[in-house]
């Protein structure tokens, strides 16, 4: 009964998907050693993809360094946030100075509790994206902010209850961020979303899969930053870590000040270091199924480093009709 569409599913599973509208498949990756280290300086005969267990051959294979972002900003500005917030503010304002190039690169400012607020569209204008981002406050007793909550969940009888004042609803944000403002970005872009939150989702109406489905549908990478208030009920460490790495993204819980800036730092440093692969599946048939993609690295010197991959598990073939 909700107004957004979840990617597919095959029966009985839980999987990350993203359909595809042309032969060609496009895929990320990125590299780290034992040591959490970026490795740069794979070559297309280090690796091969499979899909469904059937090698592919690659079309591209590039290192990703300089490709235009498009990055979102979803700050949770619900209560548990208040003695946070200040630090998060600071943190992310570091890493917009550093990363964003006013030139080519996009960032939106989204505060949310029950709702997600879109107080800055994605913009190239730095300037704006900084007086949003200090306008964000706490929402206590209520979102204080001037941007009404973004569309896309349908509210009426026979759905679930909108959330009330007071609650966090951190999957709906992420769905409605991506419908409303990634689908929008132009071009071929890096998507990122930024979520700092401490995880208690206490008001969705989509479930976590949903929003990790609409991430992947729009090809949007998540980076949770994990901080809470022991006050409250601390940071959901296994929900974090779950809608990161199935985006093929990162979560990180920092402790301190300045392990939010060495968060935000190495968010960036994955950023710019990337590599996209592309194939024309072997597999022709336009059936709507879901095809499982690998990386095996084959450079037997490089297998002895036990080097990490991170990248989206899949897809659902193109469907005629």
């Amino acid at each position: 009964m909700l107004a957004i569409a979840s990617g597919g599913q095959t029966p009985g599973q839980d999987v990350d998907v993203i359909r595809t509208e042309t032969d060609l498949t496009n895929l990320l990756f990125t590299a780290t050693d034992k040591n959490n280290r970026y490795i740069t300086t794979l070559k297309e005969s280090d690796i091969r993809v499979l899909e469904d267990g059937v090698s592919q051959m690659l079309f591209t294979f590039q290192q990703e360094t300089d490709r235009p972002l498009a990055i979102a900003f979803l700050i949770d500005v619900s209560i548990s946030e208040e003695r946070t917030l200040p630090d998060e503010k600071a943190a992310a304002r570091t890493f917009i100075e550093n990363v964003i190039r006013s030139s080519k690169d996009q960032a939106a400012i989204i505060p949310f509790e029950g709702y997600a607020h879109l107080e800055q569209p994605l913009t190239r204008d730095v300037i704006s994206i900084y007086r949003a981002l200090e306008r964000v406050d706490v929402a206590f007793p209520s979102y204080l902010g001037s941007a009404p909550p973004l569309s896309g969940i349908a509210s009426g009888p026979g759905t679930v209850r909108p959330p009330q004042e007071g609650s966090t609803a951190i999957w709906d944000s992420i769905a409605v961020t991506c419908r409303q403002v990634m689908a929008r970005s132009l071009g071929q872009r890096r998507r990122a979303i930024i979520l700092l939150t401490d995880g208690r989702d206490t008001s969705s109406r989509f479930l976590r899969s949903t929003a990790i489905d609409q991430a992947i549908e729009l090809e949007t990478v998540i980076y949770a930053i994990g901080i809470g208030d022991k006050r409250y009920e601390g940071v959901d460490r296994i929900a974090l870590n779950n809608v990161a790495e199935r985006t093929g993204g990162r979560a990180f819980f920092p402790k301190k000040q300045d392990d939010m800036k060495a968060a935000f730092s190495e968010i960036e440093q994955e950023l710019r270091s990337q590599y996209l692969v592309a194939y024309s599946s072997t597999n022709k048939k336009r059936d709507g199924t879901y095809r499982k993609m690998s990386i095996e690295i084959t450079n037997p010197e490089m297998r002895k480093e036990q080097l990490r991959l991170r990248y989206r598990p899949g897809y659902f073939a193109k469907q005629l009709g």
